[in-house]
């Protein structure tokens, strides 16, 4: 497979750094498009491929084309790469909130992928959500599914509802962990910790919590039992978590993200 990459930003290119390191694709296999020259010199002192400035002709040779720039951006994107594609030409689409039928009446064509990776996609750990037009076959949705999970986990979509509700809590999720972890280094610096000593404290603490937990079959609601004891630490400050209502707090944080995302895909 020739995978071309439109737009060598950070998504961009962590995407190319995956499909390479996983051998997935070869160097010879793999293009992108940067039209930020410096970018460009960048990406090509790392061996992410052959890269190109402008559009042209190479984009023929594509059998997927991943369009990774910003959701602004599409409608200018669009009409410079329109021409060199053919109806075979698979897309897949990692922009937020650009629904399917905008790249497909942008592009004219009717195979794409829609998708919803997230930060930590950059260190493999990534969590994508996808789904697709009708036009894409189950072969196609396959080979698409092995190259997203090389950043990663990839979940597929037969509703594209769902990648709006994925946005909400994954691809919006690393921030909602950032928040908490924030708020317990403030806690804990309160209490007398320099910054370094509650920071070591907080992000070992959340690392350890999920490998514990990747490692067993309990639920949250079990975890937290294992951790608390009748009238103990635990038990005195989910209390406090309660009496605030931080528990509905993200609840509707999050329904409030997934109503944005649905706004911005309009």
């Amino acid at each position: 497979m020739n995978v071309l990459i439109i737009g060598g930003g950070i998504m961009g290119n962590t995407f190319a750094e995956s499909f390479l390191a996983a051998h997935i694709l070869r160097p010879k296999d793999l293009t992108i498009l940067e039209t930020n020259p410096q970018r460009a010199a960048y990406l090509r002192e790392r061996g992410r491929g052959t890269v190109y400035e402008v559009p042209g002709e190479y984009i023929k040779d594509a059998d997927l084309v991943v369009l990774a720039v910003k959701p602004q951006d599409a409608e200018s994107v669009y009409p410079s790469i329109k021409p060199f594609l053919t109806p075979d030409t698979l897309v897949l689409s990692i922009m937020a909130g650009v629904k399917l039928a905008s790249i497909e009446n942008g592009l004219g064509i009717k195979k794409v992928i829609r998708s919803m990776p997230n930060l930590p996609a950059q260190v493999g750990m990534g969590m994508t959500a996808f789904t697709a037009q009708e036009a894409v076959s189950r072969k196609e949705l396959i080979e698409v599914q092995n190259l997203l999970s090389t950043t990663g986990r990839a979940i597929h979509f037969d509703d594209e509802r769902m990648i709006d509700a994925a946005t909400a809590i994954s691809g919006s999720g690393p921030a909602y962990v950032y928040y908490f972890m924030k708020h317990m280094i403030e806690a804990a610096m309160k209490l007398g910790f320099t910054e370094s000593q509650a920071e070591l404290l907080v992000w070992q603490t959340f690392v350890g919590s999920m490998q514990l937990h990747n490692k067993n079959s309990f639920t949250c609601d079990d975890w937290i039992k294992r951790v608390s004891s009748k009238g103990g630490t635990t038990e005195a400050a989910v209390k406090v978590f309660e009496s605030k209502g931080l528990g509905i707090g993200i609840e509707e944080g999050v329904l409030a993200a997934f109503k944005r995302a649905e706004e911005l895909g309009k």
